[in-house]
């Protein structure tokens, strides 16, 4: 077997033995004829959110097991054939099942990646809010293009986006825009994303040939589901009710739905203007506990992720990542240095390379300072 090949299945065996630690392989079949045992009690549905709950966790489970299996047969089935293929000589089945194997190390460093999703609240649903920075016009446009950008990636993904509230730029783009995005690890893998994000290109707007600098900013909060408390004090807040500002015409709302929360002790301010007031009042109040949980993770993990410490102004002392048009193409995150010419391809939501180099960075981080703890 050429080197190649042997390093090739020493790194898809080493994503096995993650995947089967990170789901306690061992116990896992009699875990799942206690889930199994569980959704067929009668009163199951009673508690709806429980029920949902579990039922998610099941599937999680299902799924952890259905790929540690897959991986490990396409593995057992490509190193037999490149054995038989040598035995016999038969040069074209070694160079099949060696490509196959590729193949497979590809895909296992993204399930590797996936399994270190293992936060607190990396596999919830999660709200993402985009706000142009200090600029009028071009970071209004910068930040549609942002929202274009984070749902495209969403669509890739298969998750589920929708749209929250929407402030229009005066002239083109948007003011401010937020989301609930939902998905399996929609927070796991966006959450790297909170930040500033800076654009150089030349401007479409003005006269002249000048580079234009832009600034918007990206926050990812993880939507706080039942088994987290987070207690919301009505003294703390106010709850006020405003026409949302819409494209005009038929889509311009007749009353007073939207819905602004203000939470007194972090000036935090939340707002939903979809057509339901009562609906609105309900997104406000989970995006306001969404970001108050927020704050409390960034409390516990400040010691081994500062990028999410500072909620600063968008402008040039919190970016993340920088978007160059001009004169050159180069996109390139300034945490893990990661970057890629590719510009159109990144803003056509081909983001899976950067999360992954700030997930495995962050995963280094926490392995250090466990060490350094013991």
């Amino acid at each position: 077997m050429r080197a190649e090949t042997q390093n090739n299945v020493a790194e898809i065996e080493k994503t096995l033995r993650l995947l089967a630690q990170r789901m306690d392989w061992e116990t896992a079949p009699h875990r799942l004829e206690e889930f199994d045992a569980l959704i067929e009690a009668p009163d199951l549905w009673n508690d709806p959110a429980k029920a949902q709950k579990l039922m998610k966790e099941r599937q999680g489970l299902i799924d952890a097991v259905g790929t540690y299996k897959r991986l490990s047969q396409v593995l057992k089935d490509n190193v037999e054939l490149i054995e038989l293929g040598e035995m016999e000589g038969d040069e074209e089945i070694v160079t099949e099942a060696e490509n196959a194997l590729r193949a497979l190390v590809e895909e296992s460093a993204q399930k590797r990646l996936e399994a270190l999703l293992d936060g607190e609240a990396d596999a919830n649903d999660t709200f993402l809010e985009i706000n142009a920075g200090a600029g009028g016009t071009e970071s209004q446009d910068w930040a549609e293009m942002l929202a274009r950008m984070f749902t495209r990636w969403a669509e890739r993904k298969g998750y589920t986006v929708e749209m929250l509230s929407e402030t229009p730029g005066e002239e083109a783009g948007i003011k401010s825009v937020a989301y609930k995005i939902t998905g399996h690890n929609a927070y796991g893998w966006l959450k790297s994303e909170s930040g500033v994000h800076r654009l150089v290109r030349i401007s479409p707007f003005g006269s002249g040939d000048k580079r234009q600098t832009s600034f918007a900013s990206v926050w990812v909060y993880p939507v706080v589901d039942d088994n987290i408390e987070i207690e919301v004090l009505d003294k703390d807040i106010r709850i006020d009710t405003f026409r949302s500002s819409g494209a005009g015409g038929q889509h311009v709302n007749k009353t007073d739905s939207a819905v602004r929360i203000t939470h007194f002790p972090t000036n935090i301010v939340v707002t939903s203007s979809l057509k339901s007031q009562h609906q609105n009042r309900e997104i406000a109040m989970n995006a306001l506990k969404a970001r108050l949980y927020q704050m409390e993770l960034d409390k516990r993990n400040a010691a081994v992720n500062e990028a999410h410490e500072s909620k600063g102004d968008a402008g040039w002392g919190n970016q993340i990542r920088s978007y160059v048009l001009q004169p050159y193409q180069m996109v390139k995150d300034l945490r893990t240095n990661h970057e890629t010419s590719d510009t159109q391809g990144v803003l056509d939501g081909d983001l899976d390379a950067f999360m992954a180099a700030t997930l495995a960075m962050d995963v280094a981080g926490k392995s250090r300072a466990d060490a350094n703890a013991e």
